[in-house]
């Protein structure tokens, strides 16, 4: 049987949620949709081989902004990580809604996609309240 090959130009499940969040904020099946997608964690090529490799913890990656809390970017899709990260080569996969479940208690956002065309952008608050299911 031949496996059909992957067309990163389809959109993902993830990214068809997160365009119906642009919509309605409030699609409560867009939202489960999301929470119980795979998203990819980047970690930096210059990161100690055996970091995080304890399966029940993960290194987030923080970016800094300029005026704004710090972010944590996750990617829905290779392709969107590869386009908003092209130094990134090495990524770790986990369930957003399992990540969410454990988001610190502090001011560190969520950018979900960052600023691709579906793009999403969680407080810390809204991580915790609209993902861990």
């Amino acid at each position: 049987m031949e496996t059909p090959a992957y067309d990163d130009h389809l959109p993902t499940p993830a990214q068809r949620a997160l365009d119906a969040l642009a919509v309605n904020a409030e699609d409560q099946s867009a939202l489960d949709t999301l929470a119980h997608s795979d998203v990819l964690v980047p970690v930096p090529d210059d990161a100690v081989d055996g970091e995080g490799a304890d399966s029940s913890t993960v290194a987030l990656p923080v970016l800094e902004r300029t005026g704004g809390d710090p972010v944590v970017p996750v990617f829905t899709s290779e392709g969107t990580m590869a386009e908003q990260l092209p130094f990134i080569s090495r990524y770790r996969l986990i369930p957003l809604g399992a990540l969410a479940a454990q988001w610190p208690d502090d001011d560190l956002s969520l950018a979900i996609d960052g600023s691709s065309q579906h793009g999403l952008t969680l407080t810390s608050q809204g991580v915790r309240t609209l993902l861990a299911r």
